[in-house]
């Protein structure tokens, strides 16, 4: 029997979600789904335990980061649609079934973004749709804030990976996810491919899933993911950027770097966020740049747009984390 959407997993040293993150699938009321580990040569017990339960799983000799895995997986998979799911995740049991329904609404959606909710505090957001702002700045929409807020569909600048469907044949045409990326804003980067080919992605609140956050990383911050993020962000930009809309950002750009900087130099990653920035300036040009073309010129105007827009929605979302903090430290 044909499924319309291939469940693909990636994981590296990630036994200890498995069971919870399979036990959910299990429970999903639409059953349209085959699913597919990608094991990234974990070393942990993962590879046995997979073995060992009969899951379809394609298994990598080595680690080859988010983006080699679930390439390896989309490339496996032949149905319409994947899903990419993160590990550390327990889906609600509507989850599938929703996320179906969101991305057949129209052929022009590329990707659907779940309501991520936190798996230890479920009465606040993780993610409900990733946006992309004139700072350079890459978001959650929505962290750590009250879920009930998060309950309309929208359009989003991206989707986040951890949790979301895609259309697969469109990645023949706009590129996979970038491999050069390893792990950090290849979700970005490909929305934002999508939306200058003229695709659209959305967010699904009724497609609720339960997120435990850095699963593989290990924490919110460290020296390798500061370094990494740091060096695709510079990716990021160039990639996707003609030169014209790049010159016209350089400033906001450059003052988002500023600010980035005075950050992670308050908590200890300064070099490591310096170092980043450099590697990625040196090498950006073997990046594969999407070629500009006049055709596209609509949507590049949208971009900005959007890009002004995800803007002025930052710092309204930051503002109301701020506050909703200070309340909690009067009350306490």
């Amino acid at each position: 029997m044909e499924r319309k959407v291939t469940i693909i997993i990636p994981n590296y040293n990630g036994l200890k979600f498995m069971e919870p993150c399979m036990a959910a699938l299990e429970r999903q009321r639409c059953r349209d789904f085959n699913i597919l580990v990608v094991d990234n040569g974990s070393t942990d017990g993962s590879v046995q335990w997979l073995e060992s339960h009969g899951i379809p799983t394609v298994f990598l000799k080595e680690n080859t980061g988010f983006s080699g895995a679930v390439n390896a997986g989309i490339r496996q998979s032949k149905t319409p649609y994947v899903i990419l799911l993160n590990n550390d995740t327990e889906a609600d049991p509507d989850y599938v079934g929703e996320m179906i329904r969101a991305i057949e609404q129209s052929p022009k959606i590329f990707s659907v973004s779940s309501k991520m909710i936190q798996m230890h505090h479920k009465e606040l957001m993780d993610d409900a749709g990733d946006m992309y702002c004139l700072l350079g700045w890459a978001y959650q929409r929505g962290v750590g804030q009250p879920t009930e807020r998060y309950d309309s569909p929208r359009s989003v600048f991206a989707a986040c990976a951890g949790a979301a469907i895609y259309r697969r044949l469109v990645f023949d045409e706009i590129g996979y996810f970038d491999e050069k990326h390893f792990a950090y804003l290849e979700d970005i980067d490909v929305g934002y491919r999508a939306r200058i080919f003229g695709y659209r992605n959305v967010y699904c609140p009724s497609a609720r899933v339960y997120h435990v956050g850095s699963g593989t990383s290990g924490s919110k911050y460290n020296s390798f993911k500061v370094r990494l993020a740091a060096r695709n962000n510079v990716y990021l930009n160039y990639k996707n950027m003609p030169v014209l809309q790049l010159v016209l950002n350089m400033i906001p750009i450059a003052v988002g770097t500023a600010l980035k900087y005075q950050f992670f130099r308050r908590i200890g990653f300064a070099e490591d966020y310096a170092e980043g920035l450099r590697e990625g300036i040196r090498t950006a040009r073997t990046c594969r740049k999407v070629a500009f073309s006049p055709s596209r010129l609509i949507h590049y105007i949208a971009i900005e747009g959007e890009l002004i827009a995800g803007t002025f929605l930052y710092v309204y979302e930051f503002s109301r984390r701020k506050l909703r903090t200070r309340k909690a430290c009067r009350r306490n």
